[in-house]
């Protein structure tokens, strides 16, 4: 019965779009296709006014924009959703495959007048260069100002984010300065971009970097293999998992990822639900269970989180809350309580907000963010694995001593930079599962 329905819910789509094609056209027909499907499909669709009409829009871009307003949600003052999105089918094919065309740079400010390389992709032109996170950069296309002024973002972001080639002032960690010209390139994103072990008070400590949910999913579950089989095998005691930059995305790829992180106990226990809204409930309601992978059984694990975790970040965290103690350290994460699916609408993809997710405990409405244990800053002066970076410090030290260093708490000053580093961030934030008709 339940496929049955969604093939009558598929034709009743066709019927309507054929029909609106041939009495419209272009964007006119591609818009109100995609405020229909929302219609359908959104969380809060009962919310959205009979008269809102597509075609008032330019792209289906401005249509999901527009319908982000009619999201509320008791206890939040403002609409909660941040997230509907829609990008024509070439650009969403690259991203999901995280496939990128760019010099492979993510850059935050550090303070007002300090802008940090956050990250740097493997196989990117940046990389190649030798960039690394923690550099400095003092100059940009030969212009030596650098401050969190709306101009000189917006001049910055268009220089790393939307260009072809630039030219960057640098300063590496031992202070010498280098000046060197990237020209963008094509190539494949690395998730999986660090797994290592430390020697702590005694115990052997495991450190992953995981930065996205994105790209193949047998490929990343294939990495995800080998490190966990490389942890079981040294018997670790303790794991830092670091998603401080990782916005989500394939439900599937972190269901894969916390399957390795729950403990025995766990297996075949309920790990999440996805609840649609009441016109699709019956037939679109998920539960999926644990199916535990790997011999890891750990009591507790630590999350170094920030601003920038979001969605499938956050949805590991909290599926595994009901299982196994966790502990944030960083900064609280994004807010993200909801996922998509991606629909057809002539060349593009609509991504309307469609389901809440909520673990064994029906937990799950952190439209606020997931608190952290412990606030402290970004250590953006040190790269990845370097005991001595900020939020690995603090993990390490609360496992050394049993409580956090409070070396590099967060300041007020440290919290008023997030709004100007949102603007530079560039990764993707959301939790995508497979299309309702693949459900």
């Amino acid at each position: 019965m339940k496929y049955l329905m969604l093939i009558g819910l598929t034709v009743a789509f066709l019927i309507h779009t054929g029909c609106r094609k041939e009495s419209g056209g272009g964007d006119v027909q591609v818009n109100d296709s995609a405020l229909m499907y929302s219609r359908e499909v959104y969380l809060w669709y009962k919310s959205l006014p009979g008269n809102l009409s597509g075609r008032t829009y330019s792209d289906p871009t401005k249509v999901m924009q527009a319908i982000r307003q009619y999201s509320i949600e008791p206890g939040f003052p403002d609409p909660v959703d941040r997230w509907s999105f829609a990008l024509k089918k070439s650009e969403w094919n690259n991203i999901s495959a995280a496939i990128a065309r760019d010099f492979g740079l993510s850059i935050f400010f550090r303070s007002e007048n300090d802008l940090r390389v956050s990250h740097v992709e493997p196989g990117s032109p940046a990389y190649g260069a030798g960039i690394r996170r923690s550099w400095r950069i003092t100059g940009i296309n030969g212009n030596t100002t650098i401050n969190t002024n709306e101009e000189t973002i917006q001049r910055i972001v268009n220089a790393i984010n939307n260009s072809a080639t630039v030219q960057l002032n640098l300063i590496r960690p031992d202070n010498s300065e280098t000046n060197i010209s990237l020209t963008a390139e094509q190539y494949a994103e690395k998730p999986v971009y660090l797994d290592t072990l430390y020697a702590i008070a005694g115990k052997k400590v495991g450190y992953f970097v995981y930065n996205s949910f994105l790209g193949s999913i047998p490929t990343i579950k294939n990495q995800l293999a080998g490190v966990f089989s490389g942890f079981a095998a040294e018997n670790i005691d303790e794991l830092i998992v670091d998603v401080r930059y990782n916005g989500g995305g394939f439900v599937e790829l972190q269901n894969e990822l916390a399957n390795y992180l729950v403990p025995a106990a766990g297996d075949k226990e309920i790990m999440l639900r996805e609840k649609h809204n009441d016109k699709y409930a019956e037939i679109l309601d998920t539960t999926i269970n644990f199916a535990k992978k790997g011999s890891l059984s750990l009591s507790r694990i630590f999350f170094i989180t920030t601003k920038n975790s979001a969605s499938a970040s956050e949805l590991l965290i909290n599926s595994l809350q009901p299982y196994v103690e966790t502990k944030l350290v960083g900064a609280p994460t994004h807010g993200k309580a909801v996922g998509s699916f991606n629909i057809t609408v002539g060349d593009w993809y609509i991504f309307p907000i469609s389901f809440r997710i909520l673990n064994k405990n029906n937990a799950g409405n952190y439209f606020g963010g997931l608190p952290v244990e412990a606030n402290v800053r970004d250590g953006l002066d040190r790269d990845w694995g370097d005991v001595e970076e900020a939020c690995l410090a603090s993990a390490l030290h609360y496992i050394e001593t049993g409580s956090y260093s409070n070396l590099s708490a967060r300041k007020q000053s440290d919290m008023l930079l997030e709004e100007n580093n949102d603007k530079l961030s560039k990764s993707f934030k959301g939790a995508v599962a497979r299309p309702w008709f693949q459900h």
